[in-house]
Order: C-alpha cells, then structure tokens, then sequence
C-alpha cells in the first residue's frame, strides 16, 4: 500500500529543503536541493548528452560519502556555474566536508539545454547562473513551486512546456520516497495528440488532472513525438531528477535507487534515455526513518521510486505555465 506524503513534494523527505531562483527574461533558472545533515548520494546517467559537475565523487568506491547540496540548473554547460553559487552560499553557513580547518561544500550537479526557448540569452562577460545558484541556496524551503520555476522555468518537451516537477510515496513501512525533476525532455510526456499523461497508471489523488488513460487508445500513440522535428536534430533537452528516501542505504544501495527511478523516466516520457537527452537522477539518503531496508522492503522501495517519479515528471508538466513568448505552448494553456 502506497499513500503520497502530506506535501506531495520531495521535501516530505526529512533532511531536505528546495529552493529556486529564475529570470524570467532569460527563461531560465536554478533548483538546489539542500541536504540537512549532508546525505548519502549516488547518480544514474542514462541519456547520451550529459552535462554534469561532482558526479565522480559519487561512485561508492570514492571517499567522500555524502553531500551538502545538488544543483539542478538550465544553461547547459554554462548553468554548471550554478553549483559555485550554491557553495559560495553553503561557506558563508559554514556547511562543508571538513578538511583541517577548512570547509569544503560538496555540491554534485546537472544541468538542460534551453538556451533555444526564445528568452534573452544576452549576457555579457559572464552567465547569470553562479548569481541565480546563490539566490536559490538562500530561498530553501519545505514548500517550493512546481511548474515554470527554478530549473523547469524554460524547459520544453516534444508536444507542451516542460517544467519542474515533484512527487512523494509513503510505503506501508514508513519509508518515504521524494521525487524532483527537470523536464526538458526531446519526446513527450503525453500520450499521441491527447492530453492525458503515459504516467496516468500511477498518479494520485487527481495530481495532474485524473484524466486516466485516453479511450480509445489513439492509433498514433506508439508513433515518437520529438521536440522541434522540423530542426531535423535538437540538441535542447535533457531531464534532470532526484530521487531521494529518509533509509538508510549506502552508496551502492542509493546507486540502486537512482537506478530504478530512470524506470520512471520510460514510464512517463515518450522516447527518453536518447542521445539528444542527458537524462541523470541523483540519489539521496538522508536516513532519518533509521530503517535499513530488507530485501523485500528494498524491491518495494525501488518500485516506489520508480511510480514517484512518473508522477513527477508529469505534474511538471501540468503545474507548467505560459510565460509568454514560449515557443511551446504549456498543457494548462490548452486544455
């Protein structure tokens, strides 16, 4: 039995605060999610155009073992500027991995491409993501907008505005599971022409319009559906995630985790994992339910991941507003 936390958001996670800062000129913009205590984390990179900062540390062999913070910027490569921010803004809180008398802010990150959604990318010397990155670490909160904010503030999929999306499961153990995502995707989160979602199956309580399945299922509905087609190639994409549970596990069992919420990437987006998408899921324990996860309570967890993350990437979609000059209409606006 599975019940979304009393938020619906990841910070019903406990241990993690959100915080988001856009411009909405530039449509774009930072998501930091901040780790209290720093938590165990992992990362899963499926897509074939990744953009990332921090990931090595990451690997369960490494030394480091948990992080402060995780940065989900747009920018593409420039939006990496975004983790600077955020550790400039951890130093001054005197947060950090401990090194003799210094501290050190271990802040992983990622980022998506929307530097072709039509906002003004006209920025002089340097980009406006390390400044955004700072602003977003000062603005944490248990209660964050979803939607056409922070990184999902200019992202766009194949058929509607993307945005940035959040969900949370309670199992009947206890344990919760947060999912937060950016959704930049190259194919659809929406079923042929309809407006109803592929993550439809596993949505709660109305969360993105209880729509259910489309009757009947449309004929064209296993036809792929790519952002700007008529480009021929389309390098502006990538959905960029978190998923994040109060186990305890350890870096090879986090790694496990992100893992399995890439299964939710499959069961929400239509293609996903491409070579135009950096699709990436961080993972993150902060253990505050102090439940070490049998083997069975692990496979459960690992479903849960894999449902709350569907549903995230599909309310993404759904809280996502038109903000003008958007070359993609959102799903709010049309329907």
């Amino acid at each position: 039995m599975m019940q979304k936390g009393a938020r619906n958001l990841i910070t019903d996670v406990p241990g993690l605060l959100v915080g988001n800062a856009e411009d909405h000129h530039l449509k774009s913009g930072v998501t930091t999610v901040l780790c209290d205590p720093p938590a165990t984390a992992a990362v899963q990179v499926l897509g074939g155009a990744p953009g990332t900062r921090e990931t090595d540390l990451l690997a369960p062999h490494n030394m480091v073992q948990a992080v402060d913070a995780i940065v989900l910027s747009g920018g593409s490569a420039f939006g990496l500027d975004a983790a600077s921010g955020v550790q400039a803004a951890l130093r001054e809180m005197g947060r950090g991995f401990a090194v003799g008398p210094h501290r050190v802010p271990i802040v992983p990150a990622a980022i998506l491409f929307d530097l072709a959604n039509g906002g003004g990318k006209d920025w002089a010397r340097y980009a406006p993501y390390r400044e955004l990155g700072y602003e977003a670490a000062y603005a944490v909160s248990a209660d964050f907008v979803t939607g056409s904010s922070g990184a999902g503030t200019g992202a766009l999929t194949a058929t509607f505005k993307g945005g940035l999306g959040s969900a949370s499961t309670v199992l009947a153990n206890g344990i919760t599971v947060g999912a937060l995502v950016a959704v930049n995707a190259f194919g659809s989160a929406t079923v042929g022409e309809t407006r109803h979602f592929w993550a439809a199956p596993f949505e709660m309580e109305r969360e993105f319009g209880g729509l259910g399945q489309p009757s009947p299922w449309p004929a064209d509905a296993a036809t792929p559906r790519f952002k700007f087609r008529e480009r021929q190639v389309s390098p502006a994409n990538t959905t960029i995630a978190v998923i994040a549970t109060d186990a305890l596990l350890s870096k090879a069992e986090a790694k496990r985790l992100a893992i399995a919420a890439h299964d939710g990437f499959s069961r929400a987006l239509w293609p996903s994992h491409t070579p135009l998408d950096g699709d990436l899921v961080f993972a993150l324990s902060t253990g505050t339910s102090g439940k070490a996860p049998s083997l069975q309570d692990s496979i459960d967890l690992s479903a849960a991941a894999t449902a709350t993350m569907a549903r995230a990437i599909a309310r993404g979609v759904y809280d996502a507003c038109d903000t003008g000059n958007d070359l993609i209409p959102a799903w709010s606006a049309r329907f």
